[in-house]
């Protein structure tokens, strides 16, 4: 997957513990920091003014927000899920900003599968966002994905939910 390959439709079964997924490689612009900064509603300095994020907050420039960053990791995973990997929990610590000129990658590994009582197929994947050999965010994720090709976890309500 390189910047834009999405897949048909991912089921549990095509899963294996250990298993990556294919790396996800964006080039950072200043426009990908402002404009994540602003779909998000953040209108703090540090993501849109320069000088702010130099002079006050003592960065080499500005840089990506929280909720871009979120958002970049469920475009990775929804990517790889296709339209019917439905995410049910993200956790993730970013340990340094990511600004603009940097080459993010992204890289997962498949941790964990499981079904639940409710029957629903979960994968558990580690994540990371890496600018060159450091790891900027490492994320945890819990996806849903179709048992088969007519499940489909974005159906499941009330108790058949549990992520």
């Amino acid at each position: 997957m390189t910047g834009g390959a999405v897949a048909e439709r991912l089921l549990y079964g095509d899963v294996v513990v250990g298993g990556s997924l294919p790396v996800l490689n964006i080039n950072v612009t200043a426009s990908t920091v402002v404009l994540g900064a602003l779909a998000s509603r953040d209108w703090r300095p540090m993501h849109h003014d320069r000088d702010f994020a130099i002079q006050r907050n003592g960065t080499r420039d500005i840089f990506l927000n929280t909720p871009n960053q979120a958002a970049w990791f469920e475009r990775y995973i929804t990517d790889w899920t296709g339209p019917t990997g439905r995410l049910g929990r993200m956790t993730f610590h970013m340990n340094t900003p990511v600004f603009p000129g940097d080459h993010m990658a992204f890289m997962a590994t498949v941790d964990g599968t499981e079904i639940d009582s409710a029957g629903c197929g979960w994968i558990t994947l580690a994540v990371v966002l890496r600018v060159g050999d450091v790891t900027n965010t490492a994320c945890t994720t819990r996806v849903a994905l179709p048992l088969d090709k007519d499940d489909n976890p974005w159906t499941r309500r009330g108790d058949a939910w549990r992520p």
